[in-house]
């Protein structure tokens, strides 16, 4: 089997002591391809010199985007600034985000965070290029603007969802895939995440680790940071819960992402 990790930050500094041994051991556990999802320029910058290395072994490609925490720090030179990244690299740069909305830390002016999310989504549907969504706490408001973007044939994953049925449907009926994370794994806080996730189609799922955080179970008591090889976590725990051939499951969730994110790896 072959697995994907849609959604990951293995530009964080925690991976510089063991970089090359962490994908090693990714690509022992079947992952073969890994999306680095942007927050910032620097993060960005970091990601594009890991993505442009030779690996014979894990594919790695990135997504350019501003965090909604670091919404504040946007601007239109750095929106031209990735456009240019992605028109340069597009074997590589994938998608757009991660973007999006996030009420509860409130890092950013939430005024801030609207406006940049909506400048956001019109760079990548200029390119063509996918969208990772990232909500929390919004209030109906993130599903209100993506609403209001309705028509176009997007591409896009809610990243580590984490919300009720009504507005997954929603998602769903908009096109988007669900990014499942994780928390999946977790007795308790993942309780609401499992029954959910028996009712999105197949075709509708990615899996994602968001590492090197929310380690998944049973590695959460053992090592805090996450890496992409715990993807295989998520995965078991996802087929456990759907049934049927596990086989059949990994090969559908690898062409959903590379489907969402235009990838052609056989």
């Amino acid at each position: 089997m072959r697995l994907f990790d849609s959604h990951a930050h293995i530009d964080d500094n925690v991976y510089e002591s063991d970089f090359n041994q962490m994908l090693d051991r990714a690509y022992d556990d079947g992952i073969e391809g890994i999306m680095v999802a942007g927050v910032t320029p620097e993060t960005i910058i970091k990601a594009l010199e890991i993505a442009k290395q030779p690996n014979k072994d894990t594919q790695i490609f990135i997504s350019v985007g501003m965090h909604p925490h670091d919404a504040q720090h946007c601007s239109d030179k750095i929106i031209e600034d990735y456009k240019l990244i992605a028109d340069q690299y597009p074997s590589i740069v994938k998608a757009w985000g991660e973007t999006g909305l996030d009420f509860n830390r409130m890092h950013s002016p939430r005024e801030i965070q609207e406006k940049w999310f909506i400048k956001q989504i019109e760079a990548a549907d200029e390119l063509d290029l996918a969208l990772i969504f990232h909500e929390r706490d919004s209030e109906g408001r993130f599903l209100q603007i993506l609403e209001s973007f309705k028509g176009k044939d997007r591409r896009g994953v809610v990243h580590c969802f984490s919300g009720t049925k009504e507005e997954m449907f929603c998602y769903l009926d908009l096109g988007y895939y669900i990014g499942i994370t994780g928390i999946l794994t977790l007795q308790q806080r993942g309780e609401a995440l499992r029954e959910l996730a028996l009712l999105i189609p197949d075709d509708r799922i990615v899996i994602e680790t968001d590492a090197p955080y929310l380690t998944p179970a049973p590695m959460k008591n053992k090592i805090r940071r996450n890496e992409p090889s715990f993807v295989k976590y998520v995965f078991s725990k996802l087929a456990e819960i759907k049934g049927g051939d596990a086989e059949t499951l990994a090969e559908r969730l690898w062409k959903n992402t590379c489907s969402l994110y235009n990838i052609n790896l056989r």
